[in-house]
């Protein structure tokens, strides 16, 4: 197979971890099984309690159960190899399995970001224009919305990853991170990959921040609308919307520094992977269900 033959004598990558101490290994063991049994937990909770309380059959906790399940994805997609790693010596990956890693991060990545802004039309038009939410916001849209989503997030990976796994790699295979990420591991390339990093910069670095500044204009109007109406219903659309805020800050802040300058010479920063990974999904059902 070409791509058998492209990848040449690597099979598997390196991965150089959170640290090489045994004793801290354990502990992060502990702590990262702590949170991953957490977020599972959480996010399982929100899905379950939105499909049978028919009191949550609305269209803001249909797309919160929805980011919920991108959640799990998300987290699903890393952390449990990094929990066995921690209790292994040698941290390897095989090349398929780094791929994968890869394509499955970025596929709910993208379609999580897609969520995020649909959530913030949901609630541009509870908001600004109250007497036409149950019209605009119709079961058909919400579908239209989700759909979209998972669309956008394929493409968003497939784009990608279409390109990735035709590089050559046959030199070094040792990436400085707990897992794989796309821009350390074209770095180990045999090949000039100039162009792939400039569509890396521009398909999840750039598009990320766009959509992060449009977000924050679109709350930043909705906050204005609330600011001129006082009221208890307003008070309530504040709270909403500074959970929404802040979500949409945790998800989009550590994925635009990862990948809006991820060709440097310094390594990617791990705590912001950390968290993009692992925190990230932690905290949204918590700052949502508070």
């Amino acid at each position: 197979m070409d791509i058998l033959n492209n990848r040449s004598s690597v099979s598997e990558f390196i991965l150089v971890g959170l640290s090489t101490s045994q004793e801290t290994q354990i502990f992060f063991f502990a702590i990262f099984f702590l949170v991953y049994v957490t977020i599972i937990v959480g996010n399982l909770l929100i899905v379950i309690s939105v499909i049978v309380d028919n009191h949550l059959h609305s269209p803001m906790y249909f797309l919160l159960a929805n980011l919920s399940f991108f959640d799990l994805c998300i987290s699903s997609a890393t952390t449990p190899k990094v929990m066995s790693d921690f209790l292994r010596k040698h941290k390897t990956i095989s090349w398929w399995g780094c791929m994968t890693q890869m394509f499955f991060m970025h596929f709910f990545g993208g379609g999580e970001m897609s969520l995020l802004i649909a959530m913030a039309i949901d609630r541009y038009v509870a908001i600004c224009k109250p007497l036409h939410y149950k019209t605009i916001m119709s079961h058909r849209v919400l579908i239209g919305f989700l759909l979209l989503s998972w669309v956008i997030g394929l493409i968003h990976s497939t784009s990608q990853m279409v390109f990735t796994v035709n590089l050559p790699f046959c030199g070094p295979n040792v990436l400085d991170s707990f897992f794989c990420d796309l821009p350390l591991v074209i770095k180990l390339a045999c090949t000039d990959t100039y162009t792939l990093e400039l569509l890396v910069i521009v398909n999840s670095g750039l598009l990320s921040l766009i959509c992060f500044i449009l977000l924050l204009i679109s709350y930043a109007v909705m906050l204005v609308t609330i600011w001129q109406h006082s009221s208890s219903a307003s008070s309530k659309a504040l709270s909403t919307l500074s959970a929404h805020i802040t979500v949409v800050t945790l998800s989009f802040g550590p994925a635009i520094f990862i990948y809006a300058f991820p060709f440097n010479s310094y390594s990617v920063d791990k705590f912001l992977s950390v968290f993009y990974s692992i925190i990230t999904p932690l905290l949204n059902p918590i700052i949502y269900t508070l």
